[in-house]
């Protein structure tokens, strides 16, 4: 066995303490399954084994639960008229007892036993739980001379044991108990290795483990000791086993190796197992390790804490000069950011302004040109109007004379050339300016001229406001549109603005 292969089953085993609420959460969920079939059952005997199999599966779960079920065994003896089942609810508490660390108790129930009247299975167990009642006081009790009677006493019941069992996996198992006992791990080591190859029950596989984990203690091969102590537990830790062992073993193991974190958590996931068991004897071993390596953690921890607190002085101490040298960086590379952002405001606004001037100069020199034009036109317009009045009054055609100077049609007719001229003309400067007026508006709110026009009388209003024009009286005048049509227009559309009234001319004006 080498150090890789420890290591990665070490791995494993953190992974699987990570999970050990949802092993605890499926176990529970499997005794509730037993528990509702019980309460659900009329049947004296199946319920009856209903209670054996909650007994079981919460023995190493939760003790004082495991011994309510046996109680439950007890009640339904006398309704089954068996009594020879009495000896087994002595041996499951005695069980129960041993586990719990109530020693006297669990003797007091394997002595009201008649063990000649027992089956032969019926009798390997009681062997077996009287093996287990001496080994836990075995480790239990610290005097050497007591420990070497328990263990003399747990050997001879074992031995009982083996004479019971048929040949298979639980009789080799107790075989090499028995060849370490007799000092000879390595002959155990083969034999339960040719068991482990061939045999892939998971449960006879931890006892397996286990021995196996006991026989490479005794050769002194500490590696290979704590992979099988960490195979031990993973196993157990998936069957939701909570009185166990081979954890805190393996704990002071890595703690005698050094390895502080993991000899810490494994006793610490061992310690609250325990408790949560019920196990005294689990817990007083375990508290024993506990005292040792949580003084040992915690002395690691005060190291780490003072080398850190070293390392954060020194750490604070070079931050400072980065700090200063930073800021000294931060002050010139602001000061050269300001002028650089000044530089580039004051293009920026170059830019603005030749491109302001650019359009200025352009709507100038429309405007000049379509106003001069329009002023000859208009000249000859005029000219030709005076001329026919002339014919009139020459041809003493008075009443006609009359009519024609009272008639609005000329006028009529001027002011809508005007206003051609114009949409033309501003949109030949601003070609996009309906669609990008109507971006500013709600969809439902949006105005587009009649089909035969380019500018409608609303358009007409925020054309002049694009132009520059912005007093509603000058407006009013260039168009001849009265001042309450004009004030009507701009506060109309106002109101209806996406982004509010206060920005929508000055939206109108950049577009």
């Amino acid at each position: 066995m080498d150090q890789l292969t420890l290591e990665r089953s070490l791995q494993e085993l953190d992974s699987t303490i990570l999970q050990k609420p949802m092993f605890h959460k499926y176990h529970e969920a499997k005794l509730d399954s037993f528990k509702r079939e019980l309460n659900l059952t009329n049947d004296l005997w199946k319920a009856y084994h209903l209670c054996g199999s909650l007994f079981y599966e919460y023995l190493h779960f939760q003790a004082d639960s495991s011994l309510y079920y046996i109680e439950r065994k007890a009640q339904l003896l006398p309704l089954l008229k068996a009594p020879h089942l009495q000896d087994e609810i002595h041996i499951n508490r005695a069980e129960v007892y041993n586990i719990k660390g109530m020693y006297t108790e669990s003797l007091a129930e394997l002595q009201a036993t008649h063990p000649r009247q027992m089956t032969e299975g019926m009798r390997r167990y009681y062997y077996s739980v009287y093996a287990n009642y001496y080994a836990y006081l075995a480790n239990y009790h610290q005097v050497e001379e007591l420990d070497r009677k328990y263990k003399n006493l747990s050997d001879l019941y074992r031995d009982s044991v083996f004479m019971l069992l048929p040949p298979g996996t639980d009789r080799e198992i107790v075989f090499a108990d028995k060849l370490m006992f007799s000092h000879k791990p390595e002959e155990a080591i083969q034999k339960l290795k040719e068991q482990l190859r061939t045999n892939k029950d998971t449960k006879r596989r931890v006892y397996l483990y286990y021995v196996l984990s006991d026989a490479y203690a005794m050769c002194n091969d500490s590696i290979s000791q704590m992979y099988y102590l960490a195979q031990t537990a993973i196993q157990d830790l998936h069957m939701s086993v909570r009185e166990y062992a081979a954890l805190q073993k393996l704990g002071w193991q890595l703690y005698k190796q050094g390895n502080l974190e993991r000899a810490y958590n494994y006793l610490r996931c061992s310690m609250n197992d325990a408790f949560d068991c019920n196990s005294r004897l689990r817990f007083a071993e375990i508290k024993d390790y506990s005292i040792v390596v949580n003084k040992a953690y915690i002395d690691m921890q005060n190291q780490k804490y003072v080398t850190m607190r070293r390392a954060v002085i020194v750490t604070v101490m070079l931050v400072v000069l980065m700090l200063a040298s930073i800021i000294t960086l931060v002050y010139w590379m602001k000061k050269l950011q300001r002028m650089k952002r000044l530089l580039a405001e004051n293009n920026e606004q170059l830019t603005i302004t030749n491109h302001n001037l650019a359009i200025t100069g352009k709507i100038k020199e429309a405007y000049i040109g379509r106003y001069l034009s329009h002023c000859v036109e208009y000249i000859e317009k005029l000219d030709q109007y005076r001329r026919s009045l002339v014919k009139l009054a020459m041809a003493s055609k008075i009443e006609e004379l009359f009519k024609t100077l009272r008639s609005e049609k000329f006028i009529k007719e001027e002011r809508e050339n005007f206003y051609k001229e114009f949409d033309r003309s501003f949109l030949d400067l601003f070609p996009n300016f309906v669609n990008d007026f109507n971006q500013l508006l709600p969809e439902d709110q949006r105005t587009y001229p009649k089909s035969g026009e380019l500018l409608n009388t609303e358009l007409r209003v925020f054309a002049l406001i694009r132009l520059g024009v912005t007093e509603t009286a000058n407006i009013a005048y260039f168009l001849g549109y009265s001042l309450s049509t004009v004030y009507n227009y701009r506060s109309r559309f106002r109101l209806k603005a996406l982004h509010g009234k206060d920005l929508f001319e000055q939206e109108v004006m950049a577009l």
